[in-house]
């Protein structure tokens, strides 16, 4: 029977307590939200979606086609330099998903005969990327230069380091530093995916790069996306300009994919504008983070200390962890529930987003919603 092993897998994943729902979500929930990535509570800001109405009125409701037929407009070309300008950049690209951004740049710059040495906590959209380069991967121990280094050591000729600037799972931070320094000792790139940074570190939210003081350098490619931090959907790779012409010539889900639609790309340009005005959100994010964190600790769960604005609170099971999710929801707060294949440690957490337009009674409730629904 055609599909028949599927019916194999839906039992393993039942078994496992691994079957994942769909769950639409109404237009105004009365649950507090502490599982989007909406960084800066700017996904329902009245100029982020007035630039996307505003948007999809002038250019239409899609692109039209890809970006290198139809589907780059003059809003699309506002965004790249804003977008570069504000990040220390050279240039910019934007795609449509950070997915595609992350695909584009690991197989772009990682051609037959280059090495890729790629972090083991990194995102799937980065491990996928390695899957599909030419070059040869070689995964090293979680944020771990030495171990980049030692790569790096046994092989000559062309070879990035990829990772992310913040891990999504626990919210830990990559020593940036110390890994473009590992890179430029043996003339490697360094390829950073920075959707968790972007927004959150840096002066004024320009960033995990800029606050390492790498922005600009022209051995780093600096991957974003628009949905977190600015509220929007989409993508971009950032870079020196002649890495950024690569990419249009050679990329293919630049190339091949449907451009990014003008509403997304007007509700980020308009975010990234209210960013600047606003650089306070930043901080703001970080300083929820912490508080969360604290009271977490304080109140007896075991948090992980955040570099950023994720907040992960370890389960002592998958089941478990899905239990307590269902929980918390059910008590009218929404969190994240990661478990394996989507841990790479196999540990299973609730993931909590600290949002800058929370309140402390907000968070003091949420802390204690969680805690109150603890296995």
């Amino acid at each position: 029977m055609a599909f028949g092993w599927i019916d194999e897998q839906a039992r393993l994943r039942r078994h496992a307590g691994l079957v994942r729902t769909l769950r639409p979500r109404p237009a105004v929930s009365p649950l507090l939200d502490l599982a989007s990535n909406d960084y800066l509570g700017l996904a329902h800001h009245p100029e982020v979606t007035e630039g996307a109405a505003r948007a999809a009125r002038v250019w239409g409701g899609g692109s039209t086609g890809s970006r290198l037929v139809t589907g780059s407009t003059e809003l699309h070309a506002e965004l790249e330099q804003e977008l570069a300008g504000f990040c220390g950049a050279e240039a910019a690209l934007v795609f449509s998903s950070g997915y595609a951004a992350n695909l584009a740049a690991v197989t772009a710059l990682a051609p037959h005969g280059s090495l890729i040495v790629s972090d083991a906590g990194n995102h799937a959209s980065l491990i996928d990327g390695c899957r599909l380069a030419r070059g040869t991967t070689q995964v090293v121990a979680h944020a771990e230069p030495d171990a980049v280094r030692k790569a790096l050591h046994t092989h000559e000729g062309p070879a990035i380091t990829v990772s992310d600037t913040v891990f999504s799972v626990d919210g830990d931070a990559a020593p940036l530093a110390a890994l473009a320094a590992a890179c430029r000792e043996h003339g490697a790139g360094l390829v950073v995916d920075d959707a968790h940074g972007l927004g959150v570190l840096g002066d004024g939210g320009r960033g995990a790069p800029h606050a390492a003081g790498l922005a600009g350098a022209d051995d780093l490619v600096v991957t974003v996306t628009l949905s977190k931090s600015l509220g929007s959907q989409g993508g971009a790779v950032l870079g020196p300009a002649r890495v950024i012409d690569h990419l249009v010539n050679a990329a293919r889900t630049f190339i091949f994919d449907t451009g990014l639609a003008p509403a997304a790309a007007g509700a980020a340009l308009s975010a990234l504008r209210l960013l600047r005005r606003e650089p306070e959100r930043a901080a703001r994010a970080r300083a929820v983070a912490g508080e969360l964190y604290a009271r977490l600790t304080a109140a007896g769960l075991e948090a992980v200390r955040p570099d950023a604005a994720v907040v992960s609170v370890r389960a002592p099971s998958p089941e478990d962890a899905v239990r307590w999710a269902a929980e918390c929801r059910a008590a009218g707060l929404a969190v994240g529930c990661f478990r394996p294949p989507s841990v790479p440690d196999g540990i299973s957490r609730l993931r909590l987003t600290a949002r800058a337009d929370l309140t402390g009674e907000q968070i003091e409730r949420a802390v204690r919603l969680i805690g109150e629904t603890r296995p």
